[in-house]
C-alpha cells in the first residue's frame, strides 16, 4: 500500500470528467488499498479517485469504523445515485478543500447502484450521515466540489483565501 498525495482545490483534475471502470484486476485492488490508506491517514471518512489524481469513477468510504482503530472501508466502483428523497442540512468538510467547513443541503435518503472489486452489481440504501458522505464522494467523481453547494459569497471568500495561499507559497 502506498500513501498518495491528496490534491487540493483548484487542481484541474478535481473538475475533470471521470472514466467508467471496466477492468476489475489487481491494479484496481491496489488503487483501492492506496485510497483507503490515504483516506485513513488524512484522516477522512471518504475519498474519491480524482482527489489523488485518478480520473476514475471510484470512491472509498468508511462511515462505520470507530476511532479506536477498527477499520471497515468499502470500495464503490462506478457508483451512481438512482433514487433520492427528503432533505437534510449537515456540516461538511473536504480533504481537497482545506480549512473550510459549512452546512450543505443534501438528500436525506438515497439508493446507490455500484460495482464491487469483482465487478458484481449492488444496490445500497443510505440515509442521514452515510447518505451525506456518499453524495459528497459521488459529487467528486462528477467534477463537483462541496464548495459548489455553498453561497456565492462563501465560495468567493474561499477562492480569495486560496489565491492568497498560492501567492505566499515559495516557488
Amino acid at each position: 500500500m502506498t500513501l498518495r498525495k491528496i490534491l487540493e482545490y483548484p487542481a484541474p483534475v478535481l473538475r475533470q470528467e471521470t472514466r467508467r471502470i471496466t477492468a476489475f484486476n489487481e491494479e484496481l485492488k491496489k488503487l483501492v488499498e492506496d485510497m483507503a490508506e490515504t483516506m485513513y491517514a488524512a484522516p477522512g471518512i471518504g475519498l474519491a479517485a480524482p482527489q489523488i489524481g485518478e480520473s476514475l469513477k471510484l470512491i472509498v468510504i468508511d462511515t462505520t469504523s470507530d476511532k479506536e482503530g477498527a477499520r471497515e472501508f468499502m470500495a464503490m466502483i462506478n457508483p451512481e445515485i438512482i433514487e433520492k428523497e427528503g432533505k437534510q442540512l449537515d456540516e461538511e468538510g473536504c480533504l481537497s478543500v482545506p480549512d473550510l467547513t459549512s452546512k450543505v443541503k443534501r438528500f436525506k435518503k438515497i439508493t446507490v447502484a455500484y460495482q464491487d472489486l469483482a465487478g458484481n452489481s449492488h444496490l445500497m440504501a443510505a440515509e442521514d450521515r452515510p447518505a451525506v458522505v456518499l453524495q459528497h464522494e459521488i459529487d467528486h467523481i462528477n467534477g463537483i466540489l462541496f464548495l459548489d453547494h455553498l453561497s456565492a459569497l462563501k465560495r468567493a471568500l474561499y477562492k480569495k483565501k486560496v489565491k492568497k495561499w498560492q501567492q505566499e507559497e515559495p516557488a
